[in-house]
C-alpha cells in the first residue's frame, strides 16, 4: 500500500504519494502537472493576494502551468521562465547554478537577451509550486538582478518545512516535511 499525505489547498483536497529521500527524511509529492482544477484554484487564491508588478517569472518546470494559469487569470498577456538548458533561439543567454532537494545533481538555469529586455527597470514576480531550500529562488532572484529588474514578491502554493518560517515569501499551505512512516516532523 502506497503511502500517502493528505493536503487540501485552495479548496481542494488532493493525498500526495509519500517519497522517501533517505531513512530520515521523505517528502509529499505536489506535481499539479495535469491536475487542472488544482491549477485554477491554487492561481485564483495567489492572485488575491499576489503584489503589484509589471512581469512574472518561473524555473522552469513545475511553476509553468501556475505562472501560465495566473497570466490568464489577471489578464497578462506575458511571463517569462527560467530554463534549465539554452536553448537554440536564446540570444546571449546567461545561467545560474541551482541546488535543489528533489533534484539530485546541480541545475542551471538560463534566460536569454529578451528576458533581460523584458525584466530591466521592471517589478518582477517570482512565481514556483513549492518553495523548500529556497535555492531555485535565489538562483531566478539572481537571474533577475542580474537583468535590472526588481524582485517585488516570492509566491508559491506551498512552503515546505522550515521555508514557513521565512517572512520574504508569500503561500497558501504549509507542506510539512515527512518521517519515513509519512507523519509530519515535528
Amino acid at each position: 500500500m502506497e503511502l500517502t499525505y493528505k493536503l487540501k489547498v485552495a479548496g481542494v483536497e488532493r493525498d500526495l504519494p509519500v517519497c522517501k529521500l533517505n531513512d530520515d527524511l521523505s517528502i509529499a509529492a505536489f506535481v499539479i502537472f495535469g491536475d487542472v482544477e488544482l491549477t485554477v484554484a491554487c492561481a485564483r487564491e495567489l492572485i488575491k493576494i499576489m503584489p503589484e508588478h509589471d512581469i512574472m517569472i518561473t524555473a522552469e518546470a513545475k511553476g509553468i502551468p501556475l505562472v501560465h494559469e495566473m497570466a490568464r487569470q489577471s489578464g497578462e498577456n506575458h511571463y517569462l521562465i527560467a530554463r534549465k538548458a539554452v536553448k537554440v533561439y536564446m540570444p546571449k543567454p546567461f545561467g545560474i547554478e541551482v541546488h535543489s532537494i528533489t533534484t539530485a545533481k546541480k541545475q542551471q538555469l538560463f534566460i536569454d537577451q529578451n528576458d533581460v529586455d523584458a525584466m530591466k527597470g521592471k517589478r518582477v514576480l517570482i512565481i514556483d509550486d513549492v518553495i523548500s531550500t529556497g535555492e531555485s529562488l535565489r538562483a531566478v532572484e539572481k537571474l533577475v538582478r542580474e537583468a535590472g529588474g526588481e524582485v517585488v514578491g516570492r509566491m508559491a502554493i506551498l512552503a515546505e518545512g522550515d521555508a514557513q518560517y521565512r517572512n520574504d515569501i508569500t503561500y497558501l499551505e504549509h507542506l510539512p516535511l515527512l518521517n519515513s512512516d509519512g507523519t509530519p516532523k515535528k
